[in-house]
């Protein structure tokens, strides 16, 4: 006779085999479908998805630098010119050293808009120093495939021997400005502290200057560069040049990620008001979600998705997108879409791509109007009208 418990092992051997077939040939099956362009519908219009790229280490930064070409950086170090059309890409040289501890290292990549000095392309890194690391924002020219002329505008005051919460993406608001995030890197005060750059969005001239007007040029218990405070981890950020706005987007700690109206001298209360939970356990981060003179999220989000990146889109190819903000999402893998109204209050959400089940670390617009994402997994996509023939080119 067979052992009773020599039979529930065979059992559950064959169980397990039996499982891991399955989950092996479904994930087998979606590789295969994602290998070739599909279709997707939102707002009532079908559009394409396709592979453009892979093979990359956390593509953290992609931007459009010409007609041809995409410029991606990898948390790693490393910087790569793509053919958003062939996929063929070169890496660039000419990378300084940067600090690479968690979730530091190489960050963003920005291009000025074309009334600005379209010879300089924008980074920001987490920069060696006294041990840890800064986030820095520094500019550089390409005129072949090395960069050149590497120049630190801002070595932020934010140094941390902590790997977390650097924030760091960039935009251009058209009128000769730079902004960038700045995280808490871990340390909750920082947010709330006018003498350090951790925990909020900083705005300057083109050329690392400080413009006059800044919010807190006349205080001098702050920090000149400051925008804005109170800010956790804003890993996401657009200048919407229609309608004059700056928009936002950052980590809450257990939920409560936020979408902000970025405004100058204004505190979004990081962490004396939060929608999130603490870590260990079911408690209101600070005060609760309200109090006064701290400023309300347009959007928050419990659960949290994670967000990576910020994209207000004004492109022609998808009409019924115009205006609407899209951010990747980390956690919740998936290309989150929120559609605001004339206010830029939030009224609308949907979320796509979720059945690539990859992380959303980076997007940007290309002249046409398409859509591109970068994913944790190493690959770069593109949007696109369904029916449009995205041609190789030269």
């Amino acid at each position: 006779m067979f052992n009773n418990s020599w039979l529930s092992r065979f059992i559950r051997t064959c169980a397990f085999r039996t499982v891991s077939f399955v989950v092996f040939n479904v994930l087998l099956i979606s590789t295969y479908l994602h290998a070739s362009p599909f279709n997707i519908e939102s707002a009532g219009m079908q559009v394409s998805v396709s592979k453009v790229a892979s093979g990359f280490s956390i593509p953290w930064g992609i931007a459009q630098i010409d007609r041809n070409t995409l410029l991606i950086t990898e948390r790693g170090g490393a910087v790569w010119r793509v053919n958003r059309f062939s996929g063929v890409k070169q890496r660039v040289s000419g990378v300084p050293e940067v600090w690479r501890e968690g979730q530091g290292g190489l960050l963003d990549i920005a291009v000025p808009p074309e009334s600005e000095d379209e010879a300089w392309f924008y980074f920001t890194y987490s920069k060696p120093v006294s041990g840890g690391g800064a986030t820095t924002l520094a500019r550089a020219r390409l005129p072949s495939n090395q960069l050149s002329d590497w120049q630190d505008l801002l070595v932020t005051r934010s140094t941390s021997s902590g790997g977390r919460h650097f924030g760091s993406r960039i935009a251009f608001d058209g009128e000769g400005h730079v902004y960038f995030s700045v995280g808490d890197r871990g340390e909750r005060d920082n947010a709330q502290n006018l003498m350090t750059h951790a925990g909020a969005i900083l705005r300057l001239d083109l050329d690392g200057s400080v413009p006059l007007d800044n919010p807190y040029t006349a205080n001098k218990g702050a920090l000149p560069e400051l925008w804005s405070v109170g800010h956790r981890n804003p890993q996401g950020m657009a200048f919407d040049s229609a309608a004059k706005r700056l928009w936002a987007i950052e980590h809450g700690p257990r939920g409560g990620d936020e979408i902000n109206l970025v405004k100058p001298g204004k505190n979004y209360g990081w962490p004396l008001i939060s929608y999130g939970k603490e870590y260990w356990g079911p408690v209101s981060v600070g005060d609760g979600t309200h109090k006064e003179g701290l400023e309300q999220p347009v959007k928050y989000y419990v659960p949290s998705i994670a967000p990576g990146s910020l994209l207000i889109y004004r492109g022609e190819a998808f009409p019924a997108w115009q205006g609407n903000l899209f951010s990747g999402a980390l956690k919740l893998m998936h290309l989150n879409r929120v559609v605001l109204d004339d206010e830029g209050q939030a009224i609308g959400e949907e979320r796509l791509l979720k059945s690539l089940n990859e992380r959303v670390r980076s997007i940007t617009e290309s002249e046409e109007g398409w859509i591109y994402v970068a994913t944790d997994n190493g690959n770069v996509y593109v949007l696109t009208p369904a029916g449009n023939k995205n041609e190789k080119r030269p």
